[in-house]
């Protein structure tokens, strides 16, 4: 079982421990704008960076939803979807306030599919029930290109190890469809 810290509390995380290489999950979520599904995970004609954060009714998870929506829009070719427990409403909120237009806030919600199919649902601690911090990149095979468990939640993710593989990930299909943020 994959461990993560609170503050420098150990917390143990559930679900499948996905690893680069390995097939990703189709699985679907609830879009902020409008409470439409949303398929992320899987063969797709974008690469797909997934950004895991436990809600972002917090600094750190703010901070990241507005670093990834100013930085992975730039990278053409590669949708970008933050991906919490959040209640929709709530999220679409943030998302209204903070003008994050670029990428795709989603909520696992309704039954927790996707963070237990990714292995980022917190099973114990003070957030249980609640995503770590994680990162994905889903080549457009839908095979897992890059994986980031951040193994204390307080803090953010390694951007420049992400949005590198993202724009690695872009070069190894065929051009853009065109329909990507």
């Amino acid at each position: 079982m994959t461990t993560v810290t609170l503050k420098g509390n150990e917390c143990n995380l559930s679900g499948t421990e996905l690893n680069v290489g390995d097939a990703a999950p189709q699985v679907t979520v609830v879009n902020s704008k409008g409470l439409a599904d949303k398929v992320v995970g899987g063969p797709s004609s974008c690469v797909q960076l997934i950004a895991v954060v436990p809600s972002l009714d917090t600094d750190v998870c703010a901070a990241e939803t507005r670093r990834f929506n100013e930085e992975a829009a730039k990278i053409e070719g590669v949708e970008v979807t933050v991906v919490s427990m959040d209640l929709p409403f709530a999220a679409g909120r943030f998302c209204t306030a903070e003008g994050i237009e670029n990428l795709t806030v989603a909520s696992d919600f309704r039954n927790k599919e996707f963070a237990s199919a990714y292995g980022v649902l917190l099973a114990d601690g003070p957030l249980a029930g609640l995503t770590c911090r994680a990162i994905f990149v889903i080549d457009k095979d839908g095979r897992i290109a890059y994986k980031q468990i951040v193994p204390e939640i307080t803090e953010e993710p390694n951007y420049g190890a992400a949005l590198t593989a993202a724009k690695g990930a872009t070069s190894l299909g065929a051009s853009c469809c065109g329909t990507c943020q």
